[in-house]
């Protein structure tokens, strides 16, 4: 009965708070990143734990909060300088179609006006939506800074009540923490290092191979790289097409080889490299974990959507553990281990 209570004012709590879990998830997100230098400071050095949380929140604002706020305001007046120049985009969108028209494998697309006067007004649908998307966003992140402080001073206590409510062996909860540390880790740093990357390399071809406004495709560019399976093909695919409809044939076909091979390789060359050290994350768990965290958490859905999608192996693994094969090795090395103490 008691069991049942307790189920009962969690749910109802989680469904009254569900506005603010991404706040939550990004908080959680940035104390395992900062957890060990954290009690190295406060531990061994013995730094004052509300100052040296308080210069964590500093840092995540320094580092995290300021440069998004920066993208968002580079952004905004870009898009909307482009989106309110209805004769540019007409006159793109016609050299595009007299293009496709030319080409026997794509003149069966619809290129029509009305294709594009749909698009556009389903563009400016998704407009208020967007507004309303960083709103959320903004209030998440006050939310995010503001658990992440009374985690990390109350750091050691919180972890002890989890471990200690956890009914799993030793090594069972060491290996669910090990993954849960890995995956966050992986792709809280991951994603970001590969954006930033990808934007930078396709921005100088698109500066090499004379396209306008060079410094946003690439932004945009970079912040495409989360999208599954394409990825930055979203960008520089439409953009290479615009510049063989506008008569550069050199140019468009250069830059198409360009992003191709070095946008699209400096992911591989990144996930054996840089990312490797990070986590060895297989890259299925990362594409379809991202699917399915961006319709659960949104943004945050790319760090734990393959947390969640990796935690089924886990348990399964973990079950294995207590209650399979595995469970007398377990109690095994726990009864050596008491013996050595």
């Amino acid at each position: 009965m008691l069991i049942l209570v307790i189920l009962l004012i969690c749910i109802l709590v989680f469904k009254n708070l569900l506005y603010y879990l991404p706040g939550f998830l990004g908080a959680v997100t940035l104390y395992i990143l900062f957890r060990n230098s954290y009690i190295s400071l406060t531990e061994r050095r013995k730094w004052n734990k509300s100052l040296t949380s308080i210069m964590y929140v500093c840092i995540s604002i320094v580092f995290i909060v300021l440069p998004i706020w920066a993208i968002v305001d580079y952004l905004t007046p870009q898009l909307s300088t482009f989106l309110t120049n209805t004769d540019h985009i007409v006159h793109q969108f016609n050299l595009l179609k007299e293009y496709m028209n030319s080409k026997a494998l794509l003149k069966d697309i619809d290129m029509s006006d009305e294709a594009l006067l749909t698009f556009l007004q389903s563009l400016t649908r998704y407009i208020p939506n967007v507004v309303n998307s960083v709103v959320e966003v903004g209030i998440n992140i006050v939310v995010a800074l503001f658990v992440l402080y009374f985690m990390l001073v109350h750091g050691k206590r919180m972890e002890a009540s989890i471990y200690k409510a956890i009914p799993f062996s030793t090594r069972s909860k060491n290996e669910i923490w090990n993954e849960v540390n890995l995956m966050v880790r992986s792709n809280a740093l991951g994603i970001p290092i590969l954006g930033i990357c990808q934007g930078l390399v396709a921005m100088l071809g698109y500066w090499v191979f004379g396209v306008e406004n060079f410094v946003l495709l690439g932004v945009l560019t970079g912040v495409a790289s989360i999208v599954p399976v394409l990825g930055t093909m979203t960008i520089y695919v439409p953009v290479s097409v615009m510049v063989l409809a506008s008569g550069e044939t050199a140019n468009g076909i250069g830059l198409a080889v360009y992003c191709f091979f070095l946008v699209g390789g400096i992911d591989n060359i990144l996930r054996f490299t840089i990312l490797k050290t990070l986590g060895n994350v297989p890259p299925m768990i990362t594409v379809f974990g991202v699917l399915l965290g961006l319709n659960m958490f949104g943004m945050l859905g790319l760090i734990f959507g393959p947390l969640i999608l990796s935690s089924v192996g886990l348990l399964i693994r973990v079950y294995s553990n207590e209650y399979g094969k595995g469970s007398h090795l377990i109690l095994m090395e726990e009864d050596s281990h008491t013996n050595e103490n």
